[in-house]
């Protein structure tokens, strides 16, 4: 996922904006990460420079 995407993602629950959290990162690309809202404290995964932004609810592990 590129870093400036943060700025126009929001929370699929709260549509509130998202904070970002690097794990690792290849030059503007995350790798792996986090986004989390700070209103709900909801955490969406970032794998393999892919975000999960489905509600928790819809997500499997």
């Amino acid at each position: 996922m590129r870093k400036d995407l943060v700025d126009i993602l929001a929370c699929p629950v709260c549509k509130s904006p998202l904070e970002l959290t690097i794990e690792e990162e290849a030059g503007e690309e995350v790798v792996r990460g986090k986004l989390t809202c700070n209103q709900c404290s909801e955490d969406y995964p970032i794998e393999d420079r892919i975000p999960n932004l489905l509600p928790p609810e819809m997500r499997t592990a």
